[in-house]
């Protein structure tokens, strides 16, 4: 049902893999002394004071977050984000190189735009994951940036920026070490990993027993 972490086919992919490696040994080492804050600089929709918090953690190419996105983000703001019994904590955690490269693009799109980038991302996903090799998605992902205020010379600046990349690296590992994820998308309510199919009706049962 949900797409698999771990999906070793081209060398970009095995690349990227091994890059979370390194990482992870880096953020292992540090690990005692440093705290991560999982939950700096994401998207948030709704109140602080909401009683109900849905951590959801995806993959840009992953279908089956995009079907989420869609489908079920929707129906959760309308019912529940609009009257503050819910706030929406949208996580990057790419599976492969083109969605890494796409998170790294949300973190450089303009913050009011953030939730635009990613409607346009997952509605249109089959579109820019479509390209022969990582070179033909990443023009596709330049052609949707540049509508969203990112000129080319930011967009190559974005792809190569480390600070950016490393956060989102270590939030991956943190959020894998924290909440055992091995499937996108990964619901986690109230600090609780959400184990049901993640349809709308299941999460509003959810929703409804803790407000």
């Amino acid at each position: 049902m949900y797409q698999k972490m771990i999906r070793p086919k081209a060398n970009s992919s095995l690349f990227f893999l091994f890059k979370i490696l390194i990482i992870y040994l880096i953020f292992f080492l540090k690990s005692f002394a440093i705290e991560a804050k999982t939950e700096d600089n994401f998207i948030v929709l709704g109140n602080d004071s909401a009683p109900v918090k849905i951590k959801i953690f995806s993959s840009l190419t992953c279908p089956h977050c995009a079907s989420f996105h869609i489908e079920v983000v929707p129906e959760i703001v309308k019912n529940y984000v609009s009257s503050g019994s819910v706030q929406l904590i949208f996580i990057d955690f790419p599976l492969d190189q083109a969605a890494f490269n796409a998170s790294k693009l949300l973190n450089c799109v303009d913050q009011k735009k953030q939730i635009e980038f990613l409607d346009i991302i997952y509605e249109d996903q089959a579109k820019w994951t479509g390209g022969a090799n990582l070179n033909e998605i990443n023009n596709n992902l330049k052609k949707i940036v540049k509508n969203l205020g990112v000129d080319s010379d930011q967009f190559n600046t974005c792809l190569n920026n480390e600070v950016i990349s490393d956060k989102i690296l270590n939030g991956r590992i943190e959020a894998q070490k924290k909440y055992s994820i091995n499937s996108t998308p990964t619901i986690v309510i109230n600090e609780e990993k959400f184990n049901k199919n993640g349809n709308f009706k299941n999460i509003k049962k959810k929703i409804d027993k803790l407000i």
